[in-house]
């Protein structure tokens, strides 16, 4: 596998290689992000799941939604990945898990139908309600 990109969890347990160009970088708003993360917003890159391999450890699994299943760390508690249940054609991995988060910056925000009042990037990016797919 030829590395595009690397990156870890915060205690280093687990380990990942990506060995594609991602096909998205993004920031989203959603409600679930929100959840699981404690943060008011998460930036994603999107890459083919042959493009993602785990290189040490074993993330921990937990099922968001119905059709969504996120990684982490058990360790220490990092998020990682999202992955639809119902969509193999692509894996979201968390930009800021990333050895070089700088790498990949966001193209566009998503989700801001469920964005909290405070939260004003002023980076011009393009913004969607849902997702851009879905605007």
């Amino acid at each position: 596998m030829s590395k595009q990109a690397t990156g870890a969890c915060h205690c280093g347990a687990i380990r990942y290689a990506i060995s594609a160009k991602p096909t998205n970088s993004m920031i989203c708003h959603c409600k679930t992000c929100r959840g699981v993360s404690g943060a008011p917003v998460v930036a994603w890159i999107t890459v083919a799941p042959e493009a993602y391999a785990v290189t040490q450890g074993r993330p921990k699994k937990y099922k968001s939604s119905a059709h969504v299943e996120r990684t982490f760390c058990g360790a220490c508690g990092t998020q990682l990945t999202y992955r639809r249940t119902d969509d193999d054609s692509y894996i979201d991995v968390t930009t800021a898990s990333l050895d070089k988060p700088n790498a990949f910056p966001p193209t566009h925000h998503s989700w801001l139908a469920h964005d909290l009042d405070w939260v004003k990037f002023g980076d011009g990016l393009p913004a969607f309600q849902k997702s851009r797919t879905d605007d």
